[in-house]
């Protein structure tokens, strides 16, 4: 009697056979594989080369542009004689850091700053609620001429500063308002820079949000409130930092509606009293000038990444 035996079949040879990678070159195909599912291919030689110059251009131009702001600081610490110096040198013979203190004791300095607080701060609160209600008007809700009205609204930027300058003063002295700190806030409180801005960034909301909210009762008030305004923080980030920045540097309409500058006079006003008739102190202007710009470099610091933000998704209104 005879045994059979059965053997299985043999394996094929890609399955008997063990597939070693070394180390380095898993962890570079792993790499490869994320890479690749993130959409984001290795770049080439001529890419990375582009990417250099890029580099390099942006750096030669922050240097451009900070080169003046540093002769001025290193300025302010100069004595007044040494300013305009031949050859120019970048550091004086004495460095003076006494005259960021000086400043405050040539003239009412410290008034000026708080002047400048005062108005900028409240003029920019007035204008965020003027232009982010009036940037949902035209923006979210639909009423009989609304586009006509916004054209005729957005026509006003096309008229200079200077050219209104004597129609608001006569304004201003009807209400009687000359040298207040309502006639440095509210004639500039209804831009339509800002209410265009805000309009822009209500559009690009998805409007089945306030559909839904519709639905579930909330009228145009509500829905304002706690829907499309907290979704805007950036938009309002960046027409805070806009309006903040206009007020903190407005020098024309201070100085002609201001007759009182130590009681209302604003930073602008403060710099350009450094001159006078017995001469210049560049010293100190240069120290004031230095001075009043932390409160605006803070801010845009400060709130860089939502002006990134919104300035991008501002352009996207109306898709």
């Amino acid at each position: 009697m005879s045994t059979s035996t059965i053997t299985a079949p043999a394996a094929p040879a890609d399955d008997t056979r063990a597939v070693t990678m070394p180390p380095a070159r898993k962890r570079r195909r792993g790499k490869e594989d994320q890479e690749k599912v993130a959409g984001h291919a290795p770049m080439t030689g001529p890419e990375k080369v582009r990417l250099v110059f890029a580099h390099i251009g942006v750096y030669i131009a922050a240097a451009i542009f900070l080169a003046p702001l540093v002769y001025a600081f290193f300025s302010a610490m100069k004595p007044n004689q040494e300013i305009f110096s031949m050859p120019p040198t970048l550091i004086a013979s004495e460095v003076r850091w006494t005259n960021f203190i000086d400043v405050f004791s040539y003239g009412p300095f410290l008034s000026y700053i708080g002047n400048s607080f005062f108005v900028a701060i409240a003029g920019t609160l007035v204008v965020l609620a003027v232009s982010t209600m009036a940037g949902y008007a035209f923006g979210r809700l639909r009423w009989k001429g609304r586009d006509a009205v916004f054209v005729l609204f957005l026509a006003t930027l096309m008229v200079p500063a200077e050219v209104i300058v004597i129609p608001m003063f006569i304004v201003m002295q009807w209400f009687g308002w000359v040298d207040t700190y309502q006639a440095l806030i509210f004639p500039f409180a209804f831009t339509a820079f800002g209410t265009f801005l805000m309009r822009q960034f209500f559009r690009g909301i998805p409007f089945e949000l306030e559909e839904a909210a519709r639905v579930d009762g909330a009228g145009p008030i509500r829905t304002f409130l706690q829907i499309i305004l907290p979704l805007s923080k950036s938009g309002v980030a960046v027409l805070a930092v806009f309006t903040f920045l206009g007020f903190w540097n407005s020098y024309l309409w201070p100085l002609i509606v201001t007759v009182d500058y130590a009681a209302h006079g604003t930073l602008p006003i403060g710099l350009a009293s450094f001159s006078g008739l017995t001469g210049t102190r560049w010293d100190l202007q240069m120290a004031a000038a230095i001075i009043s710009m932390i409160p605006t470099t803070v801010l845009v610091i400060a709130l860089q990444k939502h002006l990134v933000k919104g300035i991008s998704m501002a352009g996207l209104g109306g898709r």
